[in-house]
């Protein structure tokens, strides 16, 4: 017997479904599912290494800019003479290097023997490269300096600043007391003297170079240059212009250990 109560309508064998799941909340909780855990590719991080070194080196360039700016700020009137007038004389340094490069190319492409042009050129680099190298004598125009030191207070330090300075003018070819001066060159003390390159050289120092005496001269009596440092200090100094400067010292020409010719 059925119950009236129930719908004759309804199946009684008929499960009830179950409710619909309700949908998750949008918003923050999707977007911190779509962050979190981060999906990092390769690229991604290529990218991100690249832009921290672009970083890194930008920030090292305008740190150095401004220590050199914050440098010439606190100069004196006499230092940034000296830091203008080298600049001059290496940019007309330079120039003059580039338009002997370019008359060299001009002689090779009009000369009727192009070979003998380019051997030419050849011994020449190479007798250039010997006064460089300190493998050759050489003489020319220059200056002569004499430092006396009857105080014995001249130091290595201040005789490599003479060289330097005499680089920096122009000098091609540079010879102390006994002792041709190159780039390897080292300057010590040492017991109460100076040794160059191992050798003891005592005063009188003397100074010789090979360059135009126009430029040398000044580069050494500039505003608190190494005249006017070495006179500070007690020592006296005697520049000449002769009419031909020599420089006769030599060094042995050193095989390298490990470097080769590549041609």
């Amino acid at each position: 017997m059925k119950d009236p109560r129930q719908d004759p309508r309804q199946d009684p064998r008929q499960e009830r479904e179950p409710a619909a799941a309700a949908p998750e909340p949008a918003g923050p909780r999707a977007l911190l599912d779509a962050l979190w855990p981060p999906r990092v590719t390769r690229s991604q991080l290529l990218a991100a290494a690249l832009l921290f070194a672009l970083g890194l080196a930008l920030a090292i360039q305008v740190r150095a800019a401004s220590s050199e700016e914050t440098a010439l700020r606190n100069a004196r009137p006499e230092d940034l003479v000296r830091i203008l007038s080298d600049l001059e004389d290496r940019t007309a340094r330079l120039e003059d290097e580039r338009a002997g490069l370019e008359e060299q190319r001009s002689d090779l492409e009009t000369s009727s023997d192009q070979a003998e042009e380019a051997r030419r050129q050849t011994l020449e680099r190479e007798r250039q490269l010997g006064v460089l190298a300190g493998t050759m004598a050489a003489e020319g125009p220059g200056i002569s300096l004499r430092i006396s030191d009857p105080r014995g207070v001249v130091e290595a330090d201040m005789l490599l600043d003479a060289v330097q300075e005499l680089r920096a003018a122009g000098a091609e070819a540079i010879q102390i007391n006994d002792v041709r001066i190159v780039a390897d060159t080292s300057f010590v003390d040492h017991n109460g003297g100076v040794r160059i390159d191992g050798v003891p050289a005592g005063a009188p120092y003397l100074v010789s170079a090979i360059g135009r005496p126009q430029d040398l001269e000044p580069a050494l009596n500039i505003p608190g240059g190494v005249v006017q440092s070495l006179e500070n200090e007690g020592v006296g100094v005697t520049m000449d212009r002769p009419e031909t400067v020599v420089v006769d010292a030599l060094r042995s020409a050193e095989q390298p250990d490990y470097a080769q010719s590549s041609s």
